[in-house]
């Protein structure tokens, strides 16, 4: 005897499992996005178009700075320079200044040039693709796709640390970085939603941030953990992987703190280069092979100044490729003292509005703190 009725179903092999997962991954991104996005300070509410100099502002900050310490200085300069022309007319000084703390000061020469770019050359409106955005100065490969995501919602993936983690895990890239980046952009792209690109690039950021952080990811909440490799595997923590760092040699130099009244002496540094366009106190080169009569040869020349005196301890500092030390001289110059040629007074009581790096910040401190 023949049975009728429905034929049983195939049961579904593991490549079809996965590519069925790969093709909801986009939509259940959005999906827990839309319940747990981050509230942030240059985010747009949801429904509300997103603001391209605030997308920019916060994009360039956040470049090797948290999200914590970009957040009181986004506030400053929005409110100070609620637009891009009105950033684009300011001085570049007066930026220095306001920037003064977050580090890589690049950035504020740069977020300066590109303002008064957008200002001068595009009437105050930021180009709205990503070819436009790169021909800005200071705006490379990821802050142009960002910016286009986010801003003006083009279909591309901007990949930054965060997006990196969370798809070099997802598909477990074994490539170390940097060689691993175009698999892993590519990789990224396939989480684009056919629609809100801006929305699919912020919900992974966010995912990295919150979830699948560097230590101890939280996969059971996470919304893409069906079929995310590493978690599988039980290694997601080696992801993404990285080439041992290279650490640069240890450079030594002095500082010279000099003190008149209720003032200190203070210069300019060029405006190329490292810390350019900053406000420092005077100092030596700074050399991995640092002799302290070379550097005492270096002290500001002042008139009638008292003998110098060596500060105990050293001022230590990390830059991206090198740590640093300084020794730090103090010494006292008369009233009415002139300053060297290139150099001028600051009231120490209003140190706080120069333009001074985190460096200097510690120089200062340890000489008069």
């Amino acid at each position: 005897m023949v049975l009728t009725g429905a034929a049983p179903r195939r049961k579904q092999s593991q490549s079809e499992s996965d590519h069925a997962n790969a093709a909801d991954r986009p939509a259940a991104l959005l999906a827990w996005y839309d319940r747990h996005r981050r509230k942030l300070p240059w985010r747009a509410l949801p429904g509300v178009a997103a603001d391209p100099y605030a997308v920019w502002l916060s994009e360039i900050m956040l470049q090797q700075t948290t999200v914590r310490a970009v957040g009181p200085y986004f506030e400053k300069f929005l409110a100070r320079w609620p637009s891009v022309t009105d950033l684009g007319n300011a001085s570049l000084d007066d930026v220095l200044r306001m920037w003064a703390g977050l580090g890589y000061y690049s950035r504020a020469r740069n977020l300066h040039a590109c303002a008064v770019a957008v200002t001068r050359d595009h009437g105050g409106r930021f180009p709205d693709t990503e070819e436009g955005l790169r021909a800005l100065p200071g705006v490379g490969p990821y802050t142009a796709a960002a910016i286009a995501a986010i801003a003006f919602d083009r279909h591309t993936m901007p990949v930054d640390g965060n997006i990196e983690r969370v798809v070099s895990r997802l598909y477990a890239v074994e490539d170390e970085l940097p060689k691993a980046k175009p698999r892993i952009k590519e990789l990224a792209e396939t989480l684009l939603a056919g629609s809100r690109a801006g929305d699919s690039a912020q919900a992974l950021m966010d995912l990295g941030a919150t979830i699948c952080t560097p230590k101890k990811p939280a996969c059971a909440l996470c919304p893409l953990m069906q079929g995310c490799a590493a978690r599988l595997r039980g290694d997601a923590e080696s992801f993404p992987r990285k080439a041992a760092k290279k650490t640069g040699e240890l450079r030594r130099g002095a500082a010279f703190v000099v003190i008149r009244g209720d003032s200190v002496l203070v210069r300019t540094r060029e405006a190329k280069g490292l810390l350019g366009g900053m406000t420092e106190v005077p100092g030596s080169d700074w050399f991995a092979g640092h002799d302290d009569a070379d550097a005492k040869a270096q002290a500001p020349q002042v008139k009638d100044l008292s003998r110098w005196n060596r500060k105990a301890g050293v001022v230590s500092h990390v830059f991206t490729h090198f740590p640093l030390e300084l020794v730090v001289y103090t010494a006292h110059a008369p009233p009415g003292t002139r300053a060297p040629a290139g150099m001028r007074w600051a009231k120490i009581a209003t140190l706080q509005d120069e333009a001074l790096p985190n460096l200097m910040r510690k120089v200062i401190a340890h000489a008069i703190g």
